[in-house]
């Protein structure tokens, strides 16, 4: 399972030094992404590395997909219970499909508006115009990649913690 690390550098070119450092220490490209101010990530953050302004969208849709589903599930068991109803166990899996759908796609809406861990636990690091690299590996390739980054001048954060989809 792939774990986020995040690294704070005091400017965009110790920012590529260490995104290159980890590229060089095996780190996919696509693992790989910096997070700077807004103002910052326009001017001078390639597109190919910025982090966008990841949102909590996937990891809310999984979550609601679960919760949406176990709902889902209840209610059709429920609904077969109910001789009146008429529902068969396809009806049952029919309504926990639904409801898997349901909170996915509602829990995804509400997850777009919601900024990813990391900028929210680092706001005032990137608001003081940081550029943090944040570096999602499995474990021994991350040890690996922190010991080149901090090489490159990147300060280890407090941070690690699972991928949000691995």
């Amino acid at each position: 399972m792939k774990h986020r690390h995040v690294y704070s550098t005091p400017n965009l070119a110790a920012a590529q030094a260490a995104l290159a450092a980890a590229r060089e220490s095996g780190i996919d490209p696509d693992d790989l992404a910096l997070v700077a101010r807004s103002d910052i990530e326009m001017e001078a953050v390639p597109d190919a590395v910025r982090d966008g302004g990841r949102t909590d969208t996937l990891p809310a849709a999984l979550r609601g997909a679960a919760g949406g589903g176990a709902v889902g599930l209840v209610a059709g068991l429920v609904a077969m219970a109910v001789p009146a109803v008429g529902i068969t166990l396809a009806g049952a899996g029919l309504i926990t499909a639904v409801g898997a759908l349901m909170g996915s796609w509602s829990s995804a809406l509400f997850g777009a508006g919601v900024p990813d861990p990391v900028r929210r636990r680092f706001e005032d690091t990137i608001e003081s115009g940081r550029i943090l690299l944040v570096v999602d590996a499995e474990e021994a390739q991350a040890r690996r990649a922190e010991a080149a980054v901090v090489r490159a001048g990147a300060t280890p954060l407090p941070y690690d913690a699972p991928s949000a989809v691995s």
